[in-house]
């Protein structure tokens, strides 16, 4: 296999189940130019050392386009505008400074500790009642029974949406979820269903933010929807509408892969598995590893605004590039013993949430629902035992994660064994 053609191989769905091997082939050229022009960065030292470089840009998004429908006033007039919009309004992943920052900031405001926090008890709750709804089974499907309806039920109660759309956004979701993969991203039908699920989507929000201004109550997307001084949107409405449809697809999208890859790996080390059993108390330390050795994110891609000289090669101007967080996760020249599953290893500074400006902004959420997840599960289920390994994985390559997680189980423990 020639190494031009390697990045090709990662987003093959044949190697979705262990991608890892592929990406110690790439880590043997840092930087490395594929066939189709795009550069992949895969050492640890080297992505970090782009992580604040402001000539790597985020908006690497092809513009917006609709596709034709036969009707003038649609195809000349109505859709280049929506086009224009949807581009100039980006979510704020795609957005670079000032943009971004002024969003971020906005966002950050009232993404706050004491909100997250508050939210523990609601996630203990879902959990509890997630894993009671399997009782008199001998199977569960981790995915379809918690990892899936956990996240999307939580960052929804957050945000205000009313408990019966939940349902809705799985599908939504999904399908926006494709804008992180470079191969879907360039195939004409996928970005056309994307572009459909992104006006869904975007009726909705619009609607349900004249409702909360209307009625606000103490949800995040009635602080974002409130007046600010001067009677003005604290961000304007196509911006509201990006970052609130941003907050839905991320907040979940990624917490369902760490759940999901989080138990597959314990079941995978038994011995792990009965240490977090016995002693909750490490479950931070198990998720640090998991973040690092089984990421929710494989990759995001950018784009070089000028020439950038990295790990001894030049990026030149304009080259789509690809931070493999996932493969700088397991290098040998910043871990010790890489692909072993250690959760009691030392200075563990992983890009499982990425880095730099775009750090997740929902991390401190999605650690306190795999915490608690993982914990009861590794409590409750009674002698685990995967049905299948490897599992079927999702299609995608960057959101990687089991698309099911069959678990033979001996029951239900009581929920204060």
């Amino acid at each position: 296999m020639a190494d031009d053609t390697l990045f090709a191989e990662v987003l093959d769905p044949a190697n979705r189940a262990d991608p890892y091997p592929i990406y110690a082939r790439l880590r043997q050229s840092p930087v490395s130019r594929q066939r189709d022009g795009s550069i992949v960065v895969s050492t640890h030292a080297a992505i970090r050392s782009l992580m604040f470089d402001p000539r790597l840009s985020s908006e690497d998004l092809p513009p917006s386009h609709r596709p034709r429908t036969g009707n003038p006033l649609k195809d000349w007039l109505l859709n280049p505008i929506k086009d224009r919009i949807a581009t100039a309004h980006r979510p704020l992943i795609f957005r670079d400074p000032p943009d971004h920052d002024t969003l971020r900031s906005v966002v950050m405001r009232e993404f706050s500790v004491s909100r997250v926090q508050a939210l523990k008890h609601r996630v203990v709750r879902d959990v509890d009642a997630l894993i009671d709804a399997c009782r008199g089974r001998d199977e569960v499907c981790l995915v379809e029974d918690l990892s899936y309806p956990l996240p999307v039920s939580v960052i929804c109660d957050m945000l205000g949406v009313p408990e019966a759309d939940e349902p809705q956004f799985q599908v939504w979701a999904t399908q926006l979820a494709t804008a992180l993969e470079p191969d879907a991203r360039h195939d004409e039908a996928s970005r056309h269903r994307t572009v459909a699920a992104f006006d869904a989507i975007s009726g909705y929000m619009r609607a349900l933010i004249r409702e909360k201004r209307r009625r606000p109550g103490p949800d995040m997307l009635s602080a974002l929807a409130a007046p600010g001084p001067g009677g003005k949107g604290v961000m304007g409405d196509f911006d509201l509408i990006s970052t609130a449809i941003l907050l839905l697809v991320a907040g979940h999208e990624t917490t369902v892969n760490l759940i999901t890859n989080g138990m597959l790996t314990l079941l995978r080390h038994p011995r792990e598995l009965d240490r977090l059993r016995d002693d909750p108390e490490r479950a931070p330390r198990v998720i640090e590893e998991l973040l690092r050795y089984e990421p929710p994110v494989h990759f995001r891609t950018r784009k070089a605004l000028g020439t950038i000289e990295v790990a001894g090669h030049s990026i030149p101007k304009g080259t789509p590039v690809i931070l493999l967080f996932a493969a700088a996760n397991r290098d040998p020249a910043r871990f010790v013993d890489p692909d072993r599953f250690d959760p009691d290893r030392e200075d563990i500074q992983h890009f499982g949430f990425g880095g730099g400006l775009h750090y997740c902004m929902g991390a401190p959420l999605a650690r306190i629902e795999a915490e608690i997840a993982l914990v009861a599960l590794c409590r409750r289920l009674i002698a685990p035992r995967l049905l299948a390994d490897p599992p079927p994985y999702r299609p995608g390559a960057s959101l990687r994660g089991p698309e099911q997680l069959g678990i033979a189980i001996a029951g239900i423990a009581p929920l204060h064994a």
